[in-house]
């Protein structure tokens, strides 16, 4: 963080019954156990984000950590002692994404518990290989080279087990950079599980779940009916595909995937 970024850092005030006491913006978000990892990653960064989290948890095990998490992704070795971490510590670490989340920021980000992933509506997630770049004597060329691959396999790893998808899948997508816009709730790859858009899904829930149908054209609904119906149907990717391909835009294809994911075309006659 620059000279700049540190002057700007906002101050809060807290009152208290002792007086008042004043606050980084960052720190008192600490004490509501939020943490972030903004920016590029790199071994400074992930020794405060590693002191932060055995903090918290020294100070509760048994209450969740938020990681807030806004990066293009940075030094491969930071990002795994951030990573090595979050799987260490005794609370449930919930991942959100903000802005971004690319190369070992997306990494993180699928890191999180199970179940508590998440990404803000207009956040761009996107994975890729590592990258570097050496120069020397051939030998030393062939070493460095050899630990790159060790350290693509490694990560392609971390991203199959908490993604549910097969290793050769991770490797065939992260060959090239592949940046996934995830809508609502499914994507190719499930780096989270649910999608921030608040103000929608409170709507979707107070409505009748005929007036939520209703929102969709006949098309739309006959699709997601039979794909539903369908007993031979794959996971997510299929679905994410199909959704794709939906006559449909915006609101109105992020609202189909919501309704989709959820299952209610099989209840349809309850409603």
């Amino acid at each position: 963080m620059n000279e700049r970024g540190l002057n700007l850092v906002p101050i809060v005030v807290e009152q208290t019954a002792r007086g008042e006491r004043a606050y980084d913006i960052y720190s008192r978000l600490l004490k509501e156990r939020v943490v972030f990892i903004v920016g590029q990653i790199d071994d400074y960064m992930a020794n405060i984000v590693v002191a932060q989290m055995l903090f918290l948890e020294s100070e509760n095990p048994d209450k969740d950590i938020a990681l807030y998490i806004n990066s293009p992704g940075g030094i491969v070795s930071s990002g795994l002692a951030i990573y090595d971490t979050m799987q260490f510590v005794k609370p449930d670490v919930s991942t959100i994404c903000i802005g971004q989340a690319a190369s070992m920021g997306a990494v993180l980000l699928a890191g999180g518990s199970h179940g508590k992933r998440y990404c803000l509506p207009h956040a761009r997630v996107m994975i890729h290989q590592p990258l570097g770049g050496f120069q020397g004597q051939a030998a030393d060329m062939e070493i460095h080279a050899k630990e790159m691959l060790e350290t693509r396999d490694r990560l392609n790893k971390i991203l199959a087990k908490h993604t549910g998808q097969s290793v050769d899948r991770i490797k065939q997508d992260t060959d090239r950079d592949r940046e996934h816009f995830l809508g609502a709730l499914l994507a190719d790859h499930i780096l989270v599980e649910d999608f921030l858009d608040l103000v929608r899904l409170r709507e979707l829930v107070a409505r009748p779940l005929g007036a939520v149908l209703e929102l969709l054209t006949d098309d739309v609904v006959a699709q997601l009916d039979a794909f539903v119906a369908d007993e031979h149907r794959g996971t997510g990717d299929e679905l994410a595909h199909l959704v794709l391909a939906l006559p449909a835009e915006g609101a109105v294809k992020e609202l189909a995937v919501v309704v989709a994911a959820a299952g209610v075309f099989a209840h349809r006659g309850s409603s």
